[in-house]
């Protein structure tokens, strides 16, 4: 028994103990868990203020990096904005001066003026005080001869030029048909002089062109559009191309307007391709007008070598080329002036050829003759004056540069080649259905030429016929002569040339006709 006891004493002395291990062993376990805890939270706030530091550093110098940028970018502006005043200070500055120059060139030019003036009117004062004496002298002779013959002024006036009239007009007509008779048996001498003299009556031409295109639009919602805000896009078109956009009330279409009709081109191409993007914008616009730009001057480039290779010209500078693509885009009369070039040069060629000459420099001097119609909007004088230049430029030869200036009547036609351009570019320009003429200016010129025909004495009737082309003039028989048909219709043919505009030239008729009749009973 007391074994037992003993045994279960030991037990519970050994539980005892246990459970009092037990429970040291877990304070001891919950004091280091908390030490450990406690380091951790500390490593944590250690941790976190490192991060914060850093994230502050990196603030700090992405803030410096910006003031740094900001800086630089502030200097790059202010040094591209004090260049550009200094350049408009510069364009400014020279402005003035030319303005200056030209100040003084006025200047000078009025104290000339002034000066002339002032001799012209001492000159024109002795000049009077002359006419004055001279009136005076020429008084008192004309009164003694009155005195002496016995006849006024007027009736000894009306006498001699009766006298005079009858004797010459027999001996005018005889002396015209005389001419006439010579030229007709030189005529293969004289051949290249008669032509010179034919292609002197053709009238000058005069330019009349298109100024204006119209580009369609898909809805009257595109009008808008294309002003933009503030009409900051249409504001953009104008100054890139340089033309005039004409928005009025016209449905579902705008008007383009400018004189130079390469810029209206490029103008309507670009419109045309922003309608079709549909993304209008200042950006847009610059992008579509470069490319546009390209276009079209790819289009002159590839114009003016096809001309070329289509006439066989060989050496042609690459820049008179250009000059010849660009009149595709001309226009004169309604027709297109760099196809009435190569028909100009195609029948200079053939002219040439018939006459026994080399047709080569005939096509040329044809292709070339309204090369200055290229170049009239962009300087100034008249577009004989411009192809003249630009031949001299690119070196062209003496009978080219003759031709040119010489197709118009300006100067002279002193070699065969430039009478052979002068005739071909009438004929280019006269043939039917080549230049545009509206009904009222066509009637208008058909009864100018009929008055013309009838302002003569002793016309009974006129009629124009061929269009224009020909003019029959009926005259009275008993106050007209034979004589006098010759010299009336040679004075009809002066008074046209002077007084009317016409392309080609005009045959005049004179029809007199004598008859007499009788009946039998």
């Amino acid at each position: 028994m007391d074994l037992w006891l003993a045994i279960v004493l030991i037990l519970v002395a050994a539980g005892a103990a246990g459970a009092c291990a037990y429970i040291y062993g877990v304070k001891q376990g919950e004091e280091k868990r908390k030490l450990i805890a406690e380091k951790a939270i500390g490593s944590a706030e250690q941790e976190a203020q490192r991060i914060l530091r850093d994230a502050q550093q990196k603030a700090e110098a992405a803030k410096k990096e910006l003031v740094l940028e900001g800086k630089e970018e502030l200097d790059r502006l202010r040094t591209n904005n004090e260049n550009e005043f200094s350049t408009r200070r510069k364009e400014i500055q020279r402005q003035e001066k030319r303005i200056q120059q030209k100040e003084e060139t006025l200047d000078r030019k009025m104290d000339n003026l002034e000066r002339k003036e002032n001799n012209f009117a001492k000159k024109q004062k002795e000049v009077d005080e002359k006419l004055q004496e001279i009136e005076k002298i020429k008084k008192s002779q004309f009164e003694m001869l009155e005195r002496i013959s016995g006849y006024t002024e007027d009736q000894a006036k009306a006498y001699l030029l009766e006298q005079v009239d009858t004797e010459l007009d027999h001996e005018k007509s005889v002396k015209i048909l005389e001419y006439e008779e010579k030229l007709k048996e030189e005529a293969d001498k004289k051949a290249r002089n008669i032509i010179s003299l034919a292609i002197q009556r053709l009238a000058a031409d005069q330019v009349s062109e298109a100024t204006v295109s119209v580009v369609p639009l898909p809805n009257d919602d595109m009008k808008g559009r294309i002003i933009g805000r503030e009409g900051r896009n249409i504001r953009t078109i104008e100054t890139l191309t340089g033309v005039d956009l004409i928005i009025d009330d016209t449905p579902e279409a705008i008007t383009i307007s400018s004189f130079e009709p390469v810029r209206r081109e490029i103008a309507r191409r670009a419109l045309e391709k922003l309608i079709q993007d549909g993304r209008i914008h200042p950006t847009r616009i610059e992008e579509m007008v470069e490319k546009a730009k390209r276009e079209i001057d790819n289009k002159i480039k590839s114009e003016g070598e096809k001309a070329v290779v289509e006439l066989g010209i060989n050496n042609l500078h690459p820049e008179l080329i250009k000059l010849l693509g660009r009149l595709q885009f001309r226009t004169s009369y309604g027709q297109n002036v760099l196809l009435h070039s190569k028909e100009v040069a195609y029948i200079s060629g053939i002219i040439a050829s018939e006459l026994g000459m080399n047709p080569t420099i005939a096509k040329r001097a044809g292709l070339l003759h309204d090369i200055g119609k290229a170049l009239d909007h962009e300087m100034e004088g008249s577009h004989i004056q411009l192809g003249v230049e630009a031949a001299r430029k690119y070196k062209e030869s003496d009978t080219v540069i003759h031709a040119i200036h010489a197709h118009h009547g300006d100067v002279e036609a002193k070699t065969v080649v430039a009478c052979i351009v002068q005739a071909a570019d009438a004929i280019s320009a006269a043939r039917p259905g080549a230049r545009r003429e509206n009904l009222e200016n066509y009637i208008k010129r058909l009864q100018q030429l009929e008055e013309v025909g009838k302002s003569f004495p002793g016309v009974d009737t006129c009629y124009a016929i061929q269009a224009g082309r020909e003019i029959r003039v009926m005259v009275k028989p008993d106050q007209v002569s034979d004589d006098k048909m010759i010299l009336l219709a040679r004075d009809i043919c002066k008074k046209i040339e002077a007084e009317l505009e016409y392309p080609g030239q005009i045959k005049v008729n004179i029809i007199r006709e004598s008859r007499a009749s009788e009946y039998a009973k």
